[in-house]
């Protein structure tokens, strides 16, 4: 549909929008007036990473549009833990844990969002509501809106049991946790949008059902669709593992290189979802030269995340330590699939033989966008930047 509102035109140009729950009713309220809209992290690591982009570019997005972003910050949600696409619980956080990660977490969105001014964005803990609940009036208040039926039809729950991997029923509690916290913040802040990826759609169309049912309001979800790389894999991860947001998780070469191996393909796609660029801007960027719009893509992503600073000392780095093979000139090797880090330096040609290629990786010597590898049988991606030693480096590609 043809939206009127800055907010949901943004975002449908650019790519963010999978499903709403009624895309109409959510476009004029947020052509009306000032929308509240929450998007909620759990505090399981000291750092976000890529994966959780999308829905931090979508609060920014919002925040621009004029409306007012809620961070919610899941100190209480990260003591039971949420099922959605994963094939087994995860590992129990202490308190003093749960606590540690959420100050390290809540440094990163200062650099997205303004906390400052008119529409300031709000940053707030489910642990302040969650951990004081009494168990039985929950359940008589709360508990008896959700049907157990229509639990376990929704993909967090359903793709679990069909792999015949165990849910604990504390994970199962999860979803009504979540539909608690948009009451909650409906309430408290008049908030009547939740946004996430799409593997939320279950647990967010049970908040909006939990605030028409209790209390007679309505309230909006929208997520954003599962984001894949050219070569199937999913953002955020890379065979040198997660892609960290914090600084003290991942150094700025690092996370500029990231992006500066961007496939071909997922250039103007990244470009569009993080980035500000004006679309305008990002057509003038793709119409010349196809590296340099990835070495564009890398610094802008860089400097939100990171800072300006950060971002044009990474390029600056990057430009002294690939002189003369930033692009077309380097050695490039096409895969159809993961290959071995063996297979990857025999490929390019910096190794004739897997115990040559094994031997390089023992010495220190090869590196996969930046980091070092440390096991011979690390998978390589479409996209990666291989180094062996100081000078040789290569491209991996999709065939």
């Amino acid at each position: 549909m043809a939206y009127t509102s800055d907010f949901l035109r943004r975002l449908d140009t650019r790519g963010f929008i999978h499903q709403i729950t009624d895309p109409a009713a959510l476009d004029a309220a947020a052509s009306a007036g000032v929308v509240t809209a929450y998007v909620g992290y759990d505090c399981t690591a000291p750092s976000l990473h890529i994966g959780n982009l999308v829905s931090i570019m979508m609060l920014r997005h919002f925040q621009q549009s004029g409306h007012r972003p809620i961070v919610l910050m899941g100190g209480g949600t990260t003591k039971v833990g949420d099922p959605s696409g994963k094939d087994e619980g995860r590992q129990m956080l202490d308190d003093a844990r749960i606590e540690a990660n959420k100050a390290s977490i809540r440094r990163i969105f200062e650099r997205f969002l303004d906390f400052d001014g008119p529409n300031a964005a709000i940053m707030v803990d489910n642990d302040e509501w969650l951990s004081g609940l009494a168990y039985i009036p929950f359940l008589r208040e709360i508990g008896r809106h959700f049907s157990v039926n229509r639990m376990l039809s929704f993909d967090s729950v359903k793709l679990r049991l069909d792999r015949e991997q165990p849910l604990s029923f504390l994970e199962f509690n999860y979803m009504i946790l979540q539909g608690y916290d948009y009451l909650e913040l409906n309430r408290r802040f008049g908030c009547i949008l939740q946004m996430g990826g799409s593997d939320q759609w279950g647990n967010i169309v049970n908040g909006t059902d939990l605030i028409r049912r209790v209390d007679g309001r309505d309230a909006f979800g929208l997520t954003t669709p599962l984001i894949t790389r050219a070569d199937g894999a999913k953002m955020g991860k890379t065979a040198a593992g997660a892609v960290w947001l914090h600084e003290d998780s991942l150094p700025g070469f690092d996370y500029w290189q990231f992006w500066r191996n961007t496939h071909d393909a997922d250039v103007a796609r990244f470009l569009k979802i993080y980035t500000d660029l004006e679309l305008g801007a990002i057509e003038e960027v793709l119409a010349g030269d196809i590296n340099a719009a990835k070495v564009v893509l890398a610094t802008e992503a860089t400097a939100l995340c990171r800072g300006r600073p950060a971002a044009e000392a990474a390029a600056a780095t990057a430009a002294a330590t690939f002189a003369g093979g930033a692009g077309d000139d380097l050695p490039r090797f096409a895969i159809d699939a993961p290959v071995s880090i063996l297979d990857a330096l025999i490929g390019l040609g910096f190794a004739a033989s897997k115990g040559e290629a094994r031997r390089l990786v023992a010495g220190g010597g090869a590196r996969i966008d930046g980091a070092p590898v440390t096991n011979d049988a690390e998978l390589v991606s479409a996209g990666s930047r291989i180094s062996a030693g100081k000078k040789r480096h290569g491209i991996i590609d999709l065939r």
